[in-house]
């Protein structure tokens, strides 16, 4: 499992860190650990999968 920040996340996907931010507090995307900062950090296999599936519902 390789961890991506929240803003390493917003970049692949092409969003801003807010919106990454607001997909983790919808349950989205879920955090799978914090940084020393208290940000989340995702698995970047689930957010690739996120990507995917958003994408063929018609973008994120």
């Amino acid at each position: 499992m390789s961890l991506m920040s929240t803003e390493q996340t917003a970049e692949f996907l092409g969003v801003k860190v807010e919106r990454v931010k607001r997909l983790a507090r919808e349950s989205l995307l879920i955090a799978k650990s914090e940084d020393e900062n208290g940000e989340p950090q995702f698995d970047s296999a689930e957010v690739a999968k996120y990507k995917e599936l958003a994408e063929r519902f018609g973008g994120l």
